[in-house]
């Protein structure tokens, strides 16, 4: 018997896949929508985003999957603190499994592995095949892409408990006060309740190897100079995203290459800050609302990375400046100076959605790094 066809089917169940199964199933629930994920949707993660970076007509994919709400949030520096007023949210990965699952069919969510994929169809490792009119692929980034030249921002947090209190009101988005001797480094703080905060170690880092063993250890450092006396830990995430300096976007994606993609896996990303959300939700709502689910979807989404590649120059200009305009211990100086900057130029930036002007803002001025390796870096093939 040939297999069953559906209409469409996505491959992983990350933030991208998940965001795009809700935006579906609430604008098409004609489409008989199919998603492949081994494991939990969502994974083991935590996705914090300001308010500023989903568009009001957006706003309602995400809002059922918030479980912690802030107004405001603070950055700390050696020579420079900053309290900004943007709004602050964050996703758990558990709500993210509950939403989807509560969308899908059961016998629509495929706990299997892909293993070969074309734009039409999927074999998975459990011998079955799948049919449809457009596969999307959305499992993340390979380990070694092809076409991008990368750092690494790697990251360990843990969830603690302090049962007399840490004292935060509101997040620490970024607390470089820390030691930096391994380059770019600051430690992220969400205050889920009085006891209960989120503390991540992060790092950026010219290699991907990590090491969580040290990272929990620089946490639990963290905490002692706080002042808080952890009485238990909770979740647990690690990882190493790509921030993207340069790279080729036909060896990339090659045009030959008809597979649809979305998520990292199309490189749909902050280059700078490895953040996803704001274009997870910007792709899911095209999705919902202008995809044609056949033939013509693979080439959609690689003209839709294309242009999000191009409009990412500037972001990945600055990775340069980064990485290889200042040596390791003095790369916090560059993020320090950016957050001295107006904070409604901030809230853009993040968002992906810098104008000209603002472009113009972040570069003017004396670099707080060797100028001489700022113009090298500027010049470096993007």
């Amino acid at each position: 018997m040939p297999p069953a066809r559906h209409d469409f089917i996505i491959l992983g169940g990350g933030l991208a896949g998940g965001l795009a199964v809700l935006a579906l199933t609430k604008a098409r629930p004609d489409l008989d929508v199919v998603l492949v994920e081994p494991g939990l949707i969502g994974g083991n993660h935590l996705w914090s985003f300001f308010d500023s970076d989903v568009a009001p007509d957006d706003a309602p994919l995400v809002e059922p999957l918030v479980g912690h709400r802030w107004t405001g949030y603070d950055v700390r520096f050696p020579a420079h603190h900053r309290r900004l007023a943007q709004d602050y949210r964050t996703i758990e990965s558990e709500r993210l499994d509950q939403a989807v699952r509560a969308a899908l069919p059961a016998d629509r969510i495929i706990a299997a592995r892909a293993i070969d994929a074309s734009p039409s169809s999927v074999m998975l490792d459990n011998g079955d095949t799948l049919s449809a009119g457009a596969v999307l692929d959305t499992r993340g980034l390979r380990s070694e892409p092809e076409g991008l030249a990368c750092g690494w921002q790697k990251f360990c947090g843990e969830t603690l408990t302090v049962p007399a209190g840490h004292g935060l009101e509101r997040p620490i988005v970024m607390d470089a006060t820390v030691d930096q001797a391994d380059g770019y480094r600051f430690v992220y703080c969400l205050p889920f309740s009085p006891t209960e905060v989120f503390v991540e170690d992060t790092y950026y880092s010219d290699t991907p190897g990590i090491d969580p063993a040290l990272l929990k250890r620089r946490i639990a450092d963290y905490a002692a100079a706080q002042g808080w006396h952890v009485a238990g830990r909770a979740r647990q995430e690690s990882g190493v995203l790509p921030v993207v300096m340069a790279g080729d976007f036909d060896a990339f994606w090659p045009k030959k290459d008809r597979l649809a993609r979305a998520g990292v896996r199309a490189a749909l990303f902050h280059p700078l800050t490895s953040y996803s959300l704001p274009d997870a939700v910007r792709f899911a709502s095209w999705l919902s609302r202008r995809a044609a689910f056949d033939a013509r979807l693979g080439p959609a989404t690689r003209a839709l990375a294309e242009r999000h590649w191009q409009e990412g120059r500037f972001e990945r200009l600055l990775t340069r400046m980064l990485f290889r305009a200042a040596d390791p211990p003095q790369r916090y100086r560059i993020l320090e100076r950016f957050y001295r900057l107006p904070e409604p130029l901030i809230g853009r930036f993040y968002a992906g959605q810098s104008t000209f002007a603002d472009r113009a803002r972040i570069l003017a001025g004396k670099p707080p790094v060797s100028i001489g390796r700022a113009v090298a870096a500027i010049m470096e093939k993007m």
